[in-house]
C-alpha cells in the first residue's frame, strides 16, 4: 500500500467520521446531560463498533474480492455514486443537530455498552463500510495487512472524533445548539462528499 492511498483514506475517514450521525447523535445527548465524564466510556463504544460493523463488511469484501474482479469493480462504483448520494443529504440537511440531554444517569459500562450497539447493530453501518472501504482496496496486495492498517487508522479515528465531540458538547454546548454553524458544518461536509465521489468515478473511468 502507497502512502498516497493511505492518506486519501485517512483524509476520507475523517470527513465521513465528523459528519454528525446517530452515534455522534447519542454521544452529543450523553455529553449534553452528563458532562465531559462521558467522553472516554462513549469513544470507546463508538470504537469498538465500529470495530465490529468494519470486520464484517471487510471479511465480506475479502469474500469479493477473490472471487471475481468484476464485481469488485462494480461495488467500487457503487460505492462512489453512495459518497455522492451522502454528500448531497447532508448539503441538504439544514442546521438542526437533533440531539437531546439524557438526564438519565448511567455508568460508564453501561453508556460504552450503548454506544457499541447503536454503532455496531446500525445496518447502515455495514452498508457504509462496504461502500467505501473498495475505493481504497489493492486487488493485487495483501488483503488481510490492508485489512489491518485500515482497520487501525479508522478505529482510532473514530475514537478521537467521539472522544472530541463529547468534550466539545461538554464545554461548548452552544455550538452544536448553533443552527448557523451546524448548517455550514453540514455544506461543508456534504460538498467535500460529493467531490469525493466524483473524484473516485473519474478515477475508475479513467483506469
Amino acid at each position: 500500500m502507497s502512502f498516497e492511498t493511505w492518506a486519501a483514506f485517512a483524509a476520507a475517514s475523517t470527513i465521513l467520521l465528523i459528519i454528525p450521525g446517530p452515534t455522534i447523535l447519542l454521544v452529543v445527548s450523553y455529553a449534553l446531560g452528563q458532562g465531559w465524564r462521558t467522553a472516554l466510556p462513549m469513544a470507546a463504544g463508538v470504537a469498538l463498533g465500529d470495530f465490529t460493523a468494519m470486520t464484517l463488511s471487510m471479511l465480506g469484501i475479502g469474500a469479493l474480492l477473490s472471487a471475481s474482479a468484476t464485481v469488485f469493480t462494480i461495488l467500487k462504483l457503487i460505492g462512489a455514486a453512495y459518497l455522492i448520494y451522502l454528500g448531497v443529504k447532508l448539503f441538504r440537511a439544514g442546521g438542526m443537530l437533533q440531539a437531546e440531554p439524557r438526564t438519565d444517569l448511567a455508568s460508564s459500562a453501561r453508556m460504552m455498552a450503548h454506544a457499541w450497539l447503536v454503532t455496531a447493530l446500525n445496518p447502515k453501518s455495514i452498508t457504509f463500510f462496504v461502500a467505501f472501504l473498495p475505493q481504497f482496496l489493492d486487488r493485487h496486495a495483501d488483503f488481510w495487512t490492508q485489512m489491518l492498517i485500515f482497520e487501525t487508522t479508522f478505529l482510532t479515528l473514530a475514537f478521537a472524533n467521539a472522544f472530541g465531540y463529547a468534550l466539545v458538547a461538554a464545554r461548548a454546548r452552544d455550538v452544536v445548539r448553533d443552527e448557523r454553524a451546524v448548517r455550514i458544518f453540514n455544506r461543508t461536509g456534504g460538498t467535500l462528499l460529493v467531490g469525493a465521489g466524483i473524484a473516485t468515478m473519474a478515477m475508475r473511468s479513467g483506469n
